[in-house]
């Protein structure tokens, strides 16, 4: 058998970094976390730290705008992952430069974990986002960075308490009264984080996935928001009242709500509006689909999901 490829990742402590750590560490892989000195003094993230240390990790201090230190850890590893947040994404050119480099890592996983963002139809502050992504895409391209992009589609963590819906502070699903956009019927895929984590874990040596693009469209979880209201209504054996907003509703809201809440509403635009992340088909030149490709993972369907909030 091979041995696995040792894999950095940065932005571990992170909401997204930190499943990214742990499945790669539970998967077998040598794992380095590169850590900020300043983090370990949040006592929130120094437990999470204890907890990646426990799981054997090693802990490498240094930060993204500091060179010296981002070639220091790269040059101990094989695969670098990324999981730094929206406002850090352009920041991932320094990381680029030092893969450079250092010379030695055979591929490069940028922080993407949403949607195609060169298939995206999204509009303002999303369609913002999604182009430093795509800005991202273009550079590890130019510097000849071998690489898979990882589209994970929704998070579960946050869009299944909301029954599909990126709102903030929504962690448990209604259970008298439901917003769908439109009518429902546009199909959206949601993913656990964990489930995420472990499709990338078995891309990360697969030389089928190089420069690809990795698709994670497990079947159980493309559903409409209508499908997923009438899972958790049989769940709870109650009909919810439903509101329909209409696409003129949501490009008001856009439009007079202050960031970050105008991005959340621009992201349920693109993806119960647009259809972002199922309004085209996978490009076997460009892309594979995970659940294809590794029928061995087994993931958490969003009916299975959604048994944790009865």
């Amino acid at each position: 058998m091979a041995e696995k490829s040792k894999i950095l990742v940065i932005g571990g402590t992170g909401y997204f970094g930190k499943f990214m750590v742990q499945g790669s560490a539970k998967s077998g892989h040598p794992t380095f976390a590169l850590l900020r000195e300043s983090t370990v003094s949040n006592p929130d993230k120094a437990k999470l730290v204890q907890g990646f240390k426990d799981l054997g990790v090693n802990i490498l201090y240094g930060d993204i705008n500091d060179h010296e230190s981002l070639v220091k850890a790269i040059m101990q590893v094989d695969v670098v992952i990324s999981t730094v947040g929206n406002s850090q994404i352009l920041d991932q050119t320094k990381i680029i430069a030092a893969i450079k480099e250092a010379g030695n890592v055979k591929r490069f996983l940028p922080s993407e974990f949403g949607n195609d963002v060169d298939r995206s139809r999204s509009i303002g502050p999303a369609r913002e986002e999604f182009n430093h992504k795509t800005q991202i895409r273009r550079a590890v391209e130019a510097a000849g960075v071998p690489y898979t992009y990882v589209n994970s589609n929704c998070f579960a963590g946050y869009f299944t308490p909301s029954l599909f819906q990126c709102h903030l502070g929504i962690w448990s699903p209604p259970r008298d009264k439901v917003g769908i956009y439109a009518d429902g019927n546009v199909k959206a895929i949601m993913n656990k984080e964990e489930d995420v984590a472990a499709y990338t874990m078995k891309t990360v040596d697969d030389p089928t996935t190089l420069n690809k693009i990795l698709y994670v469209n497990p079947p159980k979880n493309i559903l409409s928001t209508n499908e997923i209201v009438a899972l958790w209504e049989k769940k709870i054996g109650k009909t919810l009242e439903k509101t329909y907003i209409s696409e003129e509703e949501l490009l008001k809201s856009i439009e007079e709500s202050p960031a970050p809440l105008n991005y959340f509403f621009a992201l349920n635009h693109a993806l119960f509006i647009k259809g972002d992340l199922t309004w085209f088909t996978i490009d076997p030149s460009i892309g594979l689909e995970a659940s294809e490709l590794y029928p061995d993972v087994k993931y958490t369907s969003v009916d299975e999901d959604l048994d944790q909030f009865v």
